[in-house]
């Protein structure tokens, strides 16, 4: 009976420490998640726009189609240049516009008579889709297109029939020039009351994209990859939910302004924001605008209200009529990058102890160290009843810092709402207040007052769901 007593004690602790060691369960996915693709986009974070066609030799932002197509004649044109500068400047891709307004096509498509077939570059042998498809894939840069359906040119626009042939062109680009990471479409249709109206096959045109490019992310006004941020300014909201309602709005006719910088708290579909911009006062370059190049800080504040705000950033840098980008864009664009590249060389909180005040089954997979572990996919998490709670960092040593970086863990849908940002006061021996805000999202940089302390406190004040942070970094600029 002894030896009987004996075994059922090591039985019993052996099912006892095994069921300690059961894992706890991850939180399950809240709302809209983001598709494997959307993820892989949101983590390019920051890519070229290109403005390139017969505007550039006319000094104008749209054209009527109605150009001389000889006028495009880009003698020097080096789409290699482009792509280094990209690179060098720590962008991930580079968007063309293929065809913009004017109708004009930079492939020489079989379904029109105004392209670079017809111009005077290369005596109508040139293909500038091709050149760039190839110094993008040399150089591990992603491919992006635009092609606008708004055709000022083609004699079919504005009958059912070009629907059809905008579909064939779609098909003609994303079939013949390797991977295409994102298509941007945009809705202008603008020849007013008066002009041709062509009434878009949205259903079709986005079907087409994906009978091409099953992995291409599609960006408009309303999605469904991803969304026009509202503005041309590169600001997002400094409220911004990747989820979006779009029942009733389509490309051209879209929700408010105010709602695409901000998407819907509820949303029914994750539309995360794109913010584009140009780093000229207009999208096409022109010689009068040599000298307006924007500022570093200019810069430095779009980049923050973008990739800092939840939003991926599109920056357009448009060659000029020799076909490279000007030495003074890409002089602005190293000083950027050398900019951001020295702000976030250093995490100040390494080597900080951190404490949460609550954590999932307090299992060590959720344990408040993955803020600072740099793995994208481990990350602090509660449980599921906790929507409100903190996390406090204590310094070696007193740091001194203006920037706040989060991240939430997407994968499991965006799930913050509301959050401050609190530093310990040495002579009050108290909290002192240094920001509020509401939504982090992919990523959220917040510009704190300079601070030195020796310890810093986040404050989750609410949540939808129990919150899943795995990236918390700050930095001195």
């Amino acid at each position: 009976m002894k030896h009987l007593s004996i075994i059922f004690f090591v039985v019993t602790v052996g099912v006892f420490c095994f069921s300690c060691r059961q894992p706890v369960a991850p939180p399950a996915p809240y709302g809209p998640v983001p598709t494997a693709d959307q993820l892989k986009w949101q983590q390019l974070e920051y890519y070229m726009f290109v403005h390139f066609g017969p505007n550039t030799f006319t000094d104008l932002e749209w054209g009527d189609g109605k150009e001389d197509p000889r006028v495009f004649n880009p003698a020097g044109l080096d789409c290699r240049q482009w792509v280094e500068t990209a690179k060098k400047a720590g962008m991930k891709g580079i968007i063309i516009t293929a065809k913009h307004h004017d109708g004009f096509c930079l492939w020489p498509s079989k379904y029109s008579a105004h392209t670079v077939r017809e111009s005077a570059w290369k005596d109508g042998h040139g293909d500038v889709l091709k050149e760039l498809s190839e110094a993008c894939s040399e150089a591990g840069l992603k491919l992006g297109v635009y092609l606008s359906p708004w055709d000022r040119n083609h004699p079919a626009y504005g009958t059912p029939e070009y629907n059809r042939i905008f579909a064939s062109m779609l098909t003609e680009v994303l079939s013949g020039y390797g991977d295409v990471f994102e298509q941007w479409f945009d809705g202008a249709n603008g020849e007013g009351e008066n002009g041709k109206k062509q009434t878009y096959d949205w259903p079709l045109f986005n079907r087409t994209v994906y009978e091409s490019q099953p992995h291409a992310v599609i960006f408009s006004d309303v999605g469904p990859g991803c969304r026009w941020i509202g503005n041309e300014n590169g600001h997002a909201g400094e409220t911004c939910w990747s989820r979006l309602d779009t029942t009733g709005f389509e490309p051209g006719k879209a929700p408010a302004a105010d709602t695409l910088s901000t998407g819907n708290i509820l949303g029914v579909a994750w539309i995360p924001g794109e913010a584009d911009v140009s780093i000229r006062p207009g999208w096409f370059y022109s010689s009068a605008t040599n000298d307006k190049v924007k500022p570093l800080k200019q810069l430095l504040d779009i980049y923050y209200a973008s990739v800092g705000r939840n939003s991926n950033l599109l920056l357009n840098v448009p060659p000029d009529r020799t076909g490279r980008i000007h030495p003074n864009d890409s002089a602005r664009l190293m000083e950027l990058r050398a900019t951001l590249d020295a702000v976030f060389a250093t995490n100040l909180l390494r080597g900080a102890k951190v404490a949460a005040s609550a954590v999932r089954g307090n299992a060590p997979a959720f344990k408040a160290a993955h803020v600072l572990d740099s793995d994208f996919d481990t990350y602090w998490a509660t449980d599921d009843s906790v929507t409100a709670a903190t996390l406090e960092f204590d310094f070696p040593q007193e740091q001194t810092f203006n920037l706040l970086l989060l991240q939430e863990y997407v994968p499991l849908g965006q799930r913050v709402a509301s959050f401050n940002v609190e530093c310990w006061d040495d002579a009050a021996a108290s909290w002192k207040l240094l920001a509020t805000a509401t939504t982090v999202g992919y990523k959220r940089i917040l510009r704190l007052p300079t601070t030195t302390t020796g310890k810093l406190r986040i404050n989750i004040l609410h949540a939808l769901a129990c919150p899943t942070l795995n990236t918390v970094g700050l930095y001195k600029e």
